[in-house]
């Protein structure tokens, strides 16, 4: 098996390249100075996100393909969230040399599969040597001529409304930290979660107010909706939906857990969300989010509190 190092930084790029499908908004792929991507909208929505070796991930609880689904899902749910069509990933790539060359394909093939789900292509990016593997990723979207979904569009009155499966993610990690191997689901949620792409434009045709994505815990990514429209947001944990896998504590990980990535709207009152979403909370006058008209003990995913 031969390693990155042996190939070179010139034969990895075309390795790795030359089995990237393109899709329409790629106007020229890899292989020049630059990618040309179509934006007939004009304006691009453009997002970017680092994953770094023992902070992101792991190798020996995630393999390459894996890496690959999470490290794109996660851009490609932020295009989403503001209401565009995933066009395009760039990805950047630091890796030691003595990788092998398969690690970095099933990388790849992952980040390719799921921007096919989604509707967009690896279009660029570069590799480089590195003590600890490193990958900086950016998504590209298109708004297709219609105003981007802010957090800052909710008013007094709206309903919340949530899309995906949260909860698993958070419970999946711990269960990684502590060796345990099951519940299966709980684990491959962690590993590579699942974005309900179908949100956005789901959440403009019920006139979401304000949209994003759930990646830091649901009560945290509430809380920046409230802060940027300046209201109250209002949870009752009698609506949330707790999945049965999640046992006891799941209500926890539903309202803390990052990295699920699914969406949470707010909608005018006479506003009536697809089965796919549910209403969990109001939106009124006032600050902050309350949780069963209280503060709610603990909150989401920050990068550096860890």
């Amino acid at each position: 098996m031969s390693s990155i190092g042996e190939l070179g930084e010139f034969g990895l790029i075309t390795r790795l390249t030359d089995r990237l499908p393109q899709g329409p908004a790629v106007e020229l792929g890899p292989g020049d100075d630059a990618a040309v991507v179509r934006s007939p909208d004009g304006r691009a929505v453009a997002t970017t996100d680092l994953l770094v070796e023992g902070r992101h991930f792991r190798r020996d609880w995630s393999g390459p393909y894996e890496i690959g689904c999470k490290a794109a899902a996660q851009n490609l749910a932020d295009v989403v969230a503001m209401g565009a069509r995933p066009t395009a990933l760039l990805v950047g790539l630091a890796v030691p040399a003595e990788t092998p060359v398969e690690w970095a394909e099933q990388l790849y093939a992952g980040l390719a599969e799921e921007c096919g789900l989604a509707g967009a292509s690896v279009a660029g990016g570069d590799v480089v040597a590195a003590p600890r593997i490193t990958l900086a990723v950016t998504a590209l979207g298109d708004l297709g001529g219609r105003p981007p979904l802010t957090r800052a569009g909710a008013r007094p009155g709206d309903l919340v409304a949530v899309r995906g499966t949260l909860g698993l993610s958070s419970a999946g990690l711990e269960l990684l930290e502590r060796g345990e191997e099951g519940p299966a689901e709980l684990i491959e949620a962690h590993r590579r979660p699942r974005p309900p792409y179908a949100a956005g434009d789901e959440a403009r045709a019920m006139g979401a107010t304000a949209l994003l994505d759930v990646s830091d815990g649901l009560l945290q990514d509430l809380g920046h909706i409230a802060k940027a429209s300046g209201v109250r947001i209002e949870v009752d944990t009698a609506r949330v939906p707790v999945p049965p896998v999640l046992g006891r504590g799941g209500l926890r990980h539903v309202l803390t857990g990052g990295e699920d990535h699914g969406f949470a709207a707010t909608i005018g009152p006479g506003a009536v969300p697809p089965p796919s979403w549910t209403v969990v909370g109001t939106v009124a006058e006032g600050a902050g989010v309350l949780v069963d008209g209280g503060p709610y003990a603990g909150s989401g995913w920050d990068h550096f509190r860890g």
